[in-house]
């Protein structure tokens, strides 16, 4: 069957909030975590991507304001204002959000693992 177009996508953001809100929320079992781990794995990809493209955006208000502006500091702090600075923060900010939930998956799964391994 053909997916239902007029859904709206959602975005990377929503997807790693999901997780996090799970992850906060609820005891999660050793397989429901290393599926979680595959998913933010993939995730780090459109990380990435949005990253390259929030870096660009804010890399062409930065250089429009150096280009108005005498003052590189004050050129800094406007573009520190606009919508692209936010995104470029929003963007690495997420990233990070998905690098520590990795790392605590990791975890988790190591640890329940050396728990079976002890059990035994």
């Amino acid at each position: 069957m053909f997916p239902n177009l007029s859904q709206p996508k959602q975005t990377v953001r929503e997807m790693v909030h999901e997780i996090q809100t799970e992850l906060r929320t609820t005891d999660v079992s050793p397989s429901r975590a290393a599926e979680l781990l595959v998913k933010l794995t993939a995730l780090m990809g459109n990380c990435l991507e949005e990253i390259r493209n929030a870096d660009h955006a804010y890399a062409l208000v930065l250089l429009g304001h150096l280009e108005a502006d005498t003052a590189a500091n004050r050129a800094k702090i406007r573009a520190e204002t606009t919508q692209e600075y936010l995104w470029k923060r929003e963007t690495r900010d997420t990233k990070e959000i998905v690098v520590e939930m990795s790392r605590s998956l990791k975890y988790l799964l190591r640890s329940q693992a050396e728990e079976m391994r002890l059990t035994r």
